[in-house]
């Protein structure tokens, strides 16, 4: 399986690849390649014509001699291009110099600032060849290269960026003081973690993956992967048999629901029969718990202690709207002296933050557990706080699974799901729309669902985070935008989905 999907590397990575192949006898020639597939995209995917005008911005590393090249395949293929460039030509590496001089070797003029407009200048297309994947946090943009930044975002004129909007860190998805916003990215050999997650998912717009008919898993095998819909292929459940019960599709316990959020339990159970649970058992712990839920009676209410005297539980969620109080603590840690798969979210987490005596459990236990935490309890579960966690959250992830010995899905823009093993998976579904409250709750719902199937948990986990995403991106088509969308109705479009695709529909 490993093979069929898209890996994804750190910068590191891809200078490791680049050598290997500049060290073969007769190298390709990497930057050729780059910019003609960054000009292709453009005159495919942007609408152009015989007149349309294309600024081209050459910074001053590899990046711009992709640009230089790209450059001049739209000019000649007949586009008016004018290329901007303000780097030292004496530092530039030898690829990037022969790009820049066999654009000025046609006779094309290189300008050093952007035309303003009260020329009446106006571009059909911009393309940002400023930074790559070398731009450093120690060193962000400033000066003239910041100046085109903000000149180009208020343009508001389409751009499309090469290998990495310029700005974003390519490790970390963080922006080092501005940053291009692009409709398209178009990256090179493999997509990279800053383009995926935390500030990625805003400014790189849709992103374009080129190989540059490189292998590179055969070259330096990877350690972080996409999800994407073709691995959510690979991990569907099949179809039901006709000769099946209840019993068939396991059985999964869910504790939370505390005074003033049974509406947690309440959806992640209601969640979990919409993944294809067999059986759901729900306990709420508020004092006015319901006996039944009237929306959904299939939910079997159960008190705490009989929850755990069932003899055919198959995973236990423990966490959506639980509380912190001692009656909770005891729950939890009855939960982790279990041998059942579970799924630990919110106040499950923060009760493990806040009790070393129950992270000591959960880390020796032997039983398989997923961690689902947000950015704010992912760095209570750290002892650290919310900017270190966002600051590097491909670290913060495999930090907390090599602490607690479990899966974590570190939720946010581009969620993070990571392996005890150091490896990970960037998911690339999903929305603003999952803004609201309770989607998490119906997140754990799924994944639990998923287990009690017969999935493993790490398929599980994969599977129901591309799930839940993919649904919130199917509400954002009907609904038109993400304001308003609810836990509920991700709920609901998730069993749709997951329909569709294990028979075919789509």
């Amino acid at each position: 399986m490993i093979r069929t999907i898209t890996p994804v590397y750190l910068t590191d990575e891809i200078r490791t690849i680049e050598q290997t192949v500049f060290d073969l006898p007769e190298p390709p020639d990497l930057m050729e390649k780059a910019g003609r597939a960054t000009a292709e995209i453009a005159r495919k995917y942007f609408v152009l014509n015989c007149d349309s005008r294309i600024l081209v911005l050459a910074g001053p590393g590899n990046n711009g001699g992709d640009a230089f090249v790209a450059a001049r395949y739209l000019k000649h293929w007949g586009y008016a291009v004018t290329v901007i460039f303000n780097g030292d030509p004496d530092r530039q590496s030898q690829d990037a110099k022969q790009a820049r001089l066999a654009w000025q070797g046609g006779e094309e003029n290189i300008y050093s600032e952007i035309p303003g407009t009260a020329n009446g200048q106006k571009w059909d297309l911009i393309i940002d060849g400023i930074f790559g994947i070398g731009l450093r946090q120690d060193r962000p943009m400033a000066g003239q290269y910041l100046s085109w930044i903000n000149t180009v975002n208020a343009m508001q004129k389409p751009v499309l960026a090469i290998d990495i909007p310029s700005g974003l860190g390519s490790d970390d998805g963080s922006v080092y003081g501005a940053v291009i916003n692009a409709d398209i990215t178009i990256t090179f050999i493999s997509p990279k973690p800053g383009i995926l997650t935390h500030y990625g998912p805003q400014y790189s717009g849709r992103i374009i993956i080129c190989d540059l008919d490189l292998d590179p898993v055969a070259i330096l095998p990877p350690r972080a992967w996409m999800i994407n819909r073709k691995l959510a292929s690979i991990l569907l459940p099949p179809p039901r048999a006709a000769n099946s019960h209840k019993g068939s599709f396991g059985s999964i316990g869910i504790l939370g629901g505390n005074n003033g959020m049974t509406g947690a339990a309440i959806l992640a159970g209601r969640a979990a029969l919409h993944a294809g649970a067999g059986r759901v058992y729900l306990v709420i712990l508020a004092t006015s718990a319901p006996d039944v839920d009237i929306v959904h009676p299939e939910l079997m209410m159960r008190s705490p202690s009989e929850l755990f005297d069932l003899d055919t539980l198959d995973c236990l969620v423990i966490g959506p709207g639980m509380g912190m109080d001692e009656f909770t603590y005891g729950w939890l840690e009855r939960a982790l002296d279990t041998d059942l798969p579970l799924v630990l979210d919110a106040d499950a987490l923060n009760h493990v933050a806040f009790h070393s005596e129950l992270a000591r459990k959960l880390k020796q236990r032997e039983a398989p557990a997923i961690l689902t935490p947000h950015p704010a309890e992912a760095a209570r579960l750290l002892d650290t706080d919310t900017a270190v966690i966002q600051g590097n959250r491909q670290i913060a992830a495999t930090s907390l699974s090599e602490k607690f010995c479990c899966q974590i899905l570190l939720k946010g823009a581009g969620s993070i799901c990571a392996r005890p093993d150091g490896t990970c998976f960037f998911n690339t579904s999903g929305n603003p729309g999952l803004s609201s409250a309770g989607t998490g709750d119906v997140l754990s719902g799924i994944i639990g669902a998923l287990i009690v199937q017969g999935q493993t948990p790490e398929d599980a986990l994969l599977l129901a985070v591309y799930l839940h995403g993919a649904a919130a991106d199917e509400l954002l088509k009907r609904n038109n935008g993400p304001v308003g969308m609810t836990a509920s109705e991700v709920s609901n479009a998730a069993r749709l989905l997951l329909n569709d695709w294990i028979y075919k529909k789509s």
